[in-house]
């Protein structure tokens, strides 16, 4: 074959002297076709270094066998979790995984949403910015089924899978509670987001059911930072300005619970520069599970994220959906549970 030349079911057929059909249909598995005559043909667009056109494949089977995915921050360790989950899982099922990342920015959501359209995928799995949802309604008019993933836009009406952030949050202050803390400052992502909003929510519910005021200045809104250092999703130097902040003060909190890891290791560099010890002088739970929470001195209690039960339910859930016509009615929202690791930084464990 000339060099730059893509080999084509034709070459295929003119060099074994059989037909164009003959060798689709080989290709294909297809019973009509003799096993040694399948055997040759497949022997024979191997040697010619043969690859099928996906694209027109999906023009005459009216699948593009590919389910898109939108992910905000794909170094977050969650995201990374999911993604490596998903396409694992989805090729299982014979499909291919097309990621699109949006850095928190609606305008490169809308754009990746006008891409995915274009290229015609069977169905989009998306973890929005939650700003604005008239470029995700378009897929639902256009018959592609839209499965959400960790955060929920009601007015969309679409399914979600992801994680039970109010179960979280109140797991992290429970915790602290429960070693007899009663002063907690929770740092949070400035992202106006149901799993943010969440999180928040189950701090304020473990509080209230403790009796203890949460006070205007213990719930502090980190700013991340996303669109300036997209290559990390989180800025624990942020955090570390807002918890000295705190810790000036006379009354300081016993513990801190910070909605992801990283905004804890800010809390540690504060403690060690004011001679505060962790966690005889103030507690310190993480959110999130991530990595380098073990290996931290002393180790991070943490919240751990279901990461790979999630990615496999919300692919299973995207087949049952490509497999059915849409329903009428309510979404389906499907939540997993968080888990709380209990390690030293809390006073527990090593």
């Amino acid at each position: 074959m000339p060099e730059g030349h893509r080999t084509t079911l034709k070459d295929i057929a003119e060099s074994l002297g059989v037909s164009v059909n003959t060798v689709s249909r080989a290709l294909a598995d297809k019973d009509s076709v003799g096993v040694e005559t399948r055997n040759r043909v497949k022997a024979e667009a191997e040697r010619l270094g043969y690859v099928p056109n996906v694209t027109a494949r999906s023009l005459v089977l009216g699948s593009a066998s590919t389910l898109g995915m939108v992910i905000t921050n794909p170094s977050n360790p969650f995201y990374a979790q999911l993604i490596s989950g998903m396409e694992q899982h989805c090729r299982k099922h014979g499909y291919s995984l097309l990621l699109m990342a949006t850095e928190e920015s609606l305008d490169n959501e809308r754009r990746a949403a006008e891409e995915l359209l274009r290229r015609g995928v069977d169905g989009v799995l998306v973890v929005t910015v939650q700003e604005g949802a008239e470029h995700w309604r378009r897929f639902r008019s256009a018959g592609v089924p839209l499965v959400l993933i960790s955060r929920d836009v009601p007015e969309l009406n679409a399914d979600l899978v992801g994680v039970d952030h109010v179960l979280g949050g109140y797991q992290a202050a429970s915790h602290a509670i429960a070693r007899g803390v009663r002063k907690i400052c929770f740092l949070e992502e400035d992202l106006g987001v149901s799993s943010v909003t969440d999180r928040v929510a189950g701090y304020r519910r473990a509080m209230a059911e403790s009796g203890l005021p949460v006070e205007p200045d213990t719930v502090i809104k980190v700013p991340t930072r996303r669109l300036e250092q997209s290559a990390m999703p989180w800025d624990p130097g942020e955090a570390y300005r807002l918890a000295k902040d705190v810790l000036r003060t006379a009354d300081r909190p016993m513990a801190f619970v910070a909605g992801n890891d990283y905004f804890a290791l800010g809390v540690y560099r504060v403690a060690d520069e004011a001679g505060l010890r962790i966690p005889e002088d103030v507690l310190v739970v993480g959110y999130g599970g991530h990595p380098f929470a073990p290996y931290v001195i002393p180790a991070l209690t943490t919240v751990e994220l279901p990461a790979a039960e999630i990615a496999v339910s919300a692919v299973d859930h995207m087949l049952r959906r490509l497999k059915r016509p849409p329903v009428e009615g309510p979404p389906e929202k499907i939540l997993f549970p968080p888990r709380l690791v209990e390690r030293a930084s809390s006073g527990g464990g090593r």
